[in-house]
């Protein structure tokens, strides 16, 4: 039979292979060089430039705008690159509308900020696109690192250790690095299997092997890691799901939204890929925005997004919030899942309307039902397999400064350690500062 959104249950080919590659195109297509050096033209190149301070990696934005006006990306790049190696993905993910751009001078003045990110895209993607690797390695130091987790954090430690003379080996559990940037973020952000290509360009500094299907505790130990290496970065993210805790859970179409969108980046024939006719997603950050938007993307009829508190306390950005709506998800705020109804196939969800007391959340008690052939849980992740002797602070590893753990020679940074936002570029500015002091212990 003919497939289309309407069709019953959770089914692949819903929608035919033009539109397809229509809806999971480029979010926001590149800059051509005129376009590039108008919207370079809008920058006050302040001084004391607000888009600095907000900026994670303290790129030196007004610098690389100009170095735009003036003709030369490639110098740009290498700007924006010093500070930030992963500049490439971060310009292309990387909330702009919520750190530089929204304290942007022409943002407060206008209500329309200069477009940094996709300026940073422009830059970086020009350098790339000459396949040239701007930074060479500095003489062989003779100690050797052990970089566990190939995502944002891990390949950002790895490279900057690499460039101070440092020999890398950089561990990862899944088949191929890259971590969120591969598997972990809506396709439409970053086509043409770009992070693949981010992380070839970067290992060109030399001096990193990577070693992938290697897990921690799985035949790899931070004991047998401290013993052979000079110093250990860990950067291993957070691999568990957070479980809704309500009835029918276990049913058939309850799935863990990470899962849902690393299947989907993987996949090189979308029309293979079974989406609902009505799908839930339950969270109200970046991805539950990703699973929502990408489900309605692949033909799914009707997409919900359920949350709990109101709109305002959503993780998402404003940006990725009316993306979706603009997209035809719809969101339902102050709503909590409280069971998952069907006879082993999720059929229907059963959500309670939530309120505020004393500061605490609690359920009204009135409750309604969604349609919901396929559910998916996007309420954040958890830290697993963390070695033991770490110390644990609210789920997180326990790291003081550039992210010393307390282990003597053992290192963390990105999402798995105490700290900042989970956000690519905050990874990255962790990942390299700890790369700095590790270079700084080992060289001292």
């Amino acid at each position: 039979m003919t497939l289309s959104p309407k069709t019953p249950g959770i089914a692949a080919g819903r929608l035919g292979a033009e539109v397809l590659a229509e809806n999971f195109g480029d979010l926001h297509p590149p800059l051509e060089r005129h376009e590039a050096h108008v919207a370079a033209d809008r920058c006050y190149f302040c001084h004391d430039a607000p888009c600095m301070t907000a900026c994670p990696t303290s790129i030196d934005i007004p610098l690389f705008i100009r170095q735009i006006a003036t003709d030369t990306p490639e110098a740009a790049a290498r700007t924006i690159l010093q500070q930030n190696i992963l500049g490439g993905m971060c310009a292309r993910v990387c909330p702009t509308e919520t750190l530089c751009e929204e304290v942007c001078v022409r943002e407060t003045a206008e209500g329309k900020p200069v477009e940094i990110g996709r300026l940073q895209r422009y830059a970086t993607d020009t350098l790339m696109a000459k396949n040239d690797h701007p930074f060479t390695r500095a003489a062989p130091t003779g100690k050797r690192v052990a970089v566990v987790g190939a995502g944002p954090a891990g390949l950002s430690a790895a490279h900057r250790l690499a460039m101070k003379g440092h020999d890398v080996v950089l561990f990862d559990a899944r088949p191929k690095p890259g971590g969120l940037n591969e598997f972990g973020i809506a396709s439409y952000k970053a086509p043409d299997n770009f992070a693949q290509a981010e992380v070839d360009w970067l290992l060109q500094i030399g001096g990193i092997t990577v070693e992938t299907g290697q897990k921690l505790g799985a035949g790899l130990t931070l004991e047998g890691l401290t013993a052979e290496y000079d110093a250990v970065f860990l950067g291993i993210g957070l691999a568990g799901v957070n479980a809704l805790r309500c009835e029918g859970e276990d049913r058939e179409g309850v799935e863990d939204a990470v899962d849902f969108i690393a299947t989907l980046r993987q996949s090189d024939d979308l029309s293979t890929l079974p989406v609902g006719r009505d799908v839930v997603v339950i969270g109200g950050g970046m991805t539950a925005v990703d699973a929502a938007v990408q489900s309605k993307l692949l033909g799914a009829e009707n997409v919900t997004i359920a949350y709990r508190r109101d709109r305002e306390a959503m993780g998402a950005s404003d940006f990725e919030k009316d993306l979706a709506a603009s997209k035809g998800v719809r969101l339902l705020t102050d709503v909590r899942p409280v069971a998952v109804h069907g006879n082993g196939k999720a059929v229907e969800i059963e959500l309670e309307y939530t309120k505020t007391e004393d500061g605490a959340l609690v359920g009204t008690g009135e409750t309604f039902r969604l349609k919901a052939d396929q559910v998916f849980k996007a309420i954040g992740q958890t830290l697993e397999g963390a070695p033991e002797g770490l110390e644990i602070t609210r789920g997180k590893i326990t790291v003081s400064g550039p992210g010393r753990t307390t282990l003597p020679g053992v290192w963390a940074g990105g999402d798995c350690a105490l700290g900042g936002e989970d956000l690519t570029v905050t990874a990255v500015a962790e990942g390299r500062d700890a790369a700095e002091d590790i270079h700084a212990t080992l060289m001292g």
